[in-house]
Order: C-alpha cells, then structure tokens, then sequence
C-alpha cells in the first residue's frame, strides 16, 4: 500500500490492484460539490476504486449520503479504509456490486470515472501499464461501462437530478431529461482520444 495526494486529502493507494487516482479526477469531484453545495444530497460514485471521489464529496459536502460501488474486492476494502481514516465512513456507504446495481434508492447526483479507453489501444498507453487493466479498458470502442451507466441512471435518477461523468480528462454533465444527448455524443465521440 502507498499514499496519494487527491483534492487536498491524503488517501491509501494499492498500485497494481486498484486504480491510482489522477489530478483530473478532482474536476468530476468539483462540478458535483459544486451541484450539491451544501444541502442534503444521495450521491454515487460509480467505480469508486480508491474511494478518492466518493470521500471527497463526502468532506466537501457535509450534509451528503454518498454510496461508492465497484466490482472489485480489493477496491471495495480499499475504499471503506479511506472513508473511516477521513471520519466519513459513516455516510460513505461502499458496497460491491456493478455500476448502479448495488446502490438502493433515488439519487441526486450519479458521478462516475468509468474504463473509457479500448483495449485494442493499451499499446498507446505504457504509462497505464501498471494499472489494473479492467479499470482502464473496456471492449470494441471502451465506452460500453458509459453506455450501460447511462442506460441505467434515468430510473435511478431523481427528476431533477443529474450525471457527471469524466471522459478524456473533461468533465461532461447531464440532467436526467439530456441522458440520451449524453449517450448519442458518447457515439461519437473520437476513438483513442487523450486519456
């Protein structure tokens, strides 16, 4: 285990088993903080593997219940160790499970950092070789994880709540009426883009 910097806070890593969270991943933590101020909230963090965004909402956002999931064992513990070591693991709820599968109830707010990049291209890509590769990778263009998030966060979604996602370093957002603007600009966007 080794130790990062994310969004001011230091959090446990497990380089090899779970993703090591990058810089960039503090713009999808802002433009959700800044969504949620500082009312009450039911938040997600979709493929938490560190648990870095889901603490981090959880410390900007006092009044919010964040629940983080993953299909990893490893990044589910990992996950529950940051949020106990920052004295928020009693509303950062960390549950195993894939996408929004695990996480009951209506949410406000669905964040999520999911594999984007195809795995045809991981030549590309040496500096992610040390990654776990099926939380970088997906199938034929890598954005399937988007598209099935998508599918699911309209039922999941309360009416005037909204999804931020990160994708090629920029941060897109969508209230539940423009889901499927999202899904059709996931369709066209460039395969192989910058990670």
């Amino acid at each position: 285990m080794s130790e990062i910097f994310f969004a001011g806070i230091a959090l446990a890593t497990a380089p090899g088993l779970v993703m090591t969270p990058r810089s960039a991943s503090e713009k999808p933590v802002a433009a959700a903080v800044e969504r949620i101020g500082r009312g009450s909230a039911r938040v997600a963090d979709v493929g938490t593997g560190s648990g870095a965004i889901a603490v981090s909402l959880a410390l900007a956002a006092p009044r919010a219940e964040v629940w983080a999931s993953d299909v990893s064992a490893a990044a589910v513990l990992l996950a529950r160790f940051n949020a106990h070591r920052h004295g928020v693991g009693d509303r950062v709820h960390v549950v195993k499970g894939d996408l929004l599968a695990p996480i009951p109830g209506k949410l406000d707010v669905i964040v999520a950092n999911l594999p984007y990049l195809p795995r045809g291209d991981s030549a590309r890509y040496p500096d992610l070789d040390a990654e776990p590769q099926e939380a970088v990778y997906g199938a034929g263009d890598g954005l399937d994880p988007y598209r099935l998030l998508l599918a699911g966060a309209e039922e999941k979604l309360t009416a005037s709540g909204a999804v931020v996602i990160q994708l090629h370093r920029q941060v897109l957002v969508a209230e539940r009426e423009e889901l499927g603007e999202l899904a059709r600009a996931l369709d066209a966007a460039p395969v192989g883009a910058a990670a």
